[in-house]
């Protein structure tokens, strides 16, 4: 893959006027990385260790978590293979296209993502249910952003 002037300008300009901040293409020998952000060094600055309290058990007890403790969610992950603006459905008045309880097979289309105005098509790499929508319609989402969950059959 190889892109001229003109359309490294017309890619430039399409960053420059969507909500996406880096944009990057690699196909072989060829990459291009298109960026609004400001590449800072990284400066590795040392945390202070967060401060407990241990206090003996109650009659009462309950369990207190970690702000930034996640909970383990049972199932595969259907990840997003790129940055951009996801759709659930495939247009504003059709249904979506997976809801929490639906079945999913191998290579069925599960969302959209939008980037670069270009549609991509995410197909699910499992089979089983949906358990859990993990992204609103029409959300910016990262690379290797989790969409759904999916459970065995």
């Amino acid at each position: 893959m190889s892109l001229n002037i003109d359309e490294i300008r017309s890619l430039m300009t399409d960053l420059e006027n969507s909500s996406l901040r880096e944009f990057k293409i690699a196909d072989g020998d060829f990459s291009l990385l298109l960026s609004k952000n400001d590449h800072a060094t990284v400066v590795n600055t040392p945390v202070a260790p967060m401060q407990t309290q241990v206090q003996e058990p109650t009659g009462s007890e309950t369990s207190i978590e970690h702000p930034l403790a996640k909970p383990i969610k049972a199932g595969k992950e259907i990840v997003a293979p790129m940055v951009g603006t996801v759709y659930l459905q495939p247009k504003p008045d059709a249904p979506m296209f997976k809801s929490v309880g639906d079945k999913v097979s191998v290579g069925e289309t599960v969302a959209v993502i939008e980037a670069m105005k270009l549609m991509t098509e995410i197909h699910s790499d499992v089979a089983g249910i949906v358990s859990e929508i993990l992204v609103e319609n029409e959300e910016v989402v990262d690379y290797n952003k989790p969409l759904y969950v999916i459970t065995s059959d």
